[in-house]
C-alpha cells in the first residue's frame, strides 16, 4: 500500500480581525488562547498561529508582555511548532508587529509579502449591534492599508535573521508572490519557501477555484521544488478551499482567526472542532495530518530544542 501523504495543518487560534463580540467560542483572554491552542494540538494540528489580545479588553496586543502570557504555556504544553505573528493587526507599525518574534525566537514567524487594502467592514452587515473599539476596528477599514512595503520586509527579514526564525510567507494576490520570488532571487530569503495563499478576504484576491488555481500555478512556476503550498479560506469558504488544496497536494490552514464558522450558519465551538473537520477532509483525499516533526522536517526548521 502506498503511503499516505502528510499534510500540514496550521491551526491560526485567534487573530486579530475578529472581535470578542462576535463568537463567544473566539478565545480572547491569554487563559482562553493557551487552553485554546492546546486543544488544537491534540486535535492534530502540527502548527499553532499566534497572536496575543489585552486580557481586559480583548484588543490585539503585539507587545512582548502580552506573548510572554502565552506562548511559554503553549510551548511547554505541546509539541506543536509555534509560529508568530509579524502581521498583528494592520493598524501596527511594523517596528511593533516584529517585537514577539525578535523577542521569542521562535522556529516560525509569519511574514506578509505585499501591501493591501484590508476591508473588514463588510463584517458589520452581519455584528450591528457590537459597539465601542470593535466598531472602530471594522468601520475604519474602510480607509486602511496595511501595509507591508519592501522596506518593511527587508525589516522584519533582518531583525530575525540571527535568530534562525523561518517564514510561512502570507500571500494574499498574485502580486505577493512575486514580491517574494525577488527577495528570493536577491538572495534575502532561503528555500524551501513556505507559502501561505490566502483567499476571500476583501482587499485580496477571491476563493473561486479559478483562484485557487492561478494561485497555485503561479507559485509553482516561481519556485518549483522549493515551494511548500498552503492555503488558507477566509469565513464561509475556509472549509471549500482546505479541500480543493488537500485534493491539489497542499498543505492547509483553518482556526478562528480565518473563520468563525464550521457550517452555514453555525459557529464553530472551538479551534479544535475546525482542526477535526480538516482531518477528515485530508484523510478523504487519501492523505493524512502531519505530525509536528514531520512539519520540521518538511520546512527545514531548527531543532526544537533551541526554541524558546
Amino acid at each position: 500500500m502506498a503511503k499516505r501523504r502528510p499534510v500540514i495543518i496550521t491551526c491560526a487560534i485567534t487573530g486579530a480581525i475578529h472581535t470578542p463580540s462576535m463568537s463567544p467560542h473566539l478565545p480572547v483572554t491569554s487563559e482562553a488562547i493557551v487552553s485554546s491552542a492546546v486543544e488544537a494540538s491534540q486535535a492534530g494540528a502540527a502548527i499553532l498561529h499566534l497572536h496575543a489580545r489585552d486580557d481586559e479588553t480583548g484588543k490585539p496586543d503585539q507587545s512582548v508582555e502580552g506573548f510572554e502570557r502565552i506562548v511559554p504555556a503553549i510551548a511547554r504544553q505541546t509539541n506543536a511548532v509555534l509560529n508568530l505573528t509579524t502581521g498583528g493587526s494592520p493598524y501596527m507599525d511594523v517596528e511593533e508587529r516584529v517585537r514577539p518574534a525578535a523577542h521569542f525566537a521562535p522556529q516560525l514567524a509569519s511574514l506578509n509579502m505585499g501591501s493591501m487594502n484590508m476591508g473588514l467592514f463588510p463584517m458589520l452587515k452581519r455584528h450591528e449591534d457590537i459597539t465601542g473599539w470593535e466598531r472602530d476596528h471594522l468601520e475604519g477599514s474602510r480607509d486602511l492599508v496595511f501595509r507591508n512595503s519592501y522596506i518593511d520586509i527587508t525589516y522584519v527579514l533582518e531583525t530575525c535573521r540571527e535568530n534562525g526564525t523561518r517564514f510561512e510567507f502570507e500571500c494574499y494576490d498574485t502580486a505577493h508572490l512575486y514580491n517574494l520570488a525577488h527577495f528570493a532571487d536577491q538572495g534575502a530569503i532561503e528555500p524551501p519557501f513556505f507559502v501561505q495563499t490566502v483567499f476571500g478576504l476583501l482587499g485580496g484576491i477571491g476563493a473561486h477555484p479559478d483562484d485557487i488555481s492561478h494561485m497555485r500555478r503561479t507559485a509553482v512556476r516561481l519556485f518549483g521544488d522549493d515551494l511548500v503550498w498552503s492555503a488558507l479560506g477566509a469565513g464561509a469558504h475556509q472549509m471549500r478551499v482546505a479541500a480543493m488544496v488537500a485534493a491539489s497536494g497542499g498543505h492547509v490552514r483553518v482556526g478562528l482567526e480565518d473563520s468563525l464558522w464550521s457550517a452555514p450558519g453555525t459557529l464553530a465551538c472551538s479551534n479544535a472542532d475546525q482542526v477535526r473537520v480538516a482531518i477528515s477532509i485530508i484523510e478523504g483525499a487519501g492523505a493524512r495530518a502531519a505530525t509536528p516533526d514531520e512539519a520540521r522536517e518538511i520546512l527545514m526548521l531548527r531543532p526544537l530544542k533551541e526554541q524558546t
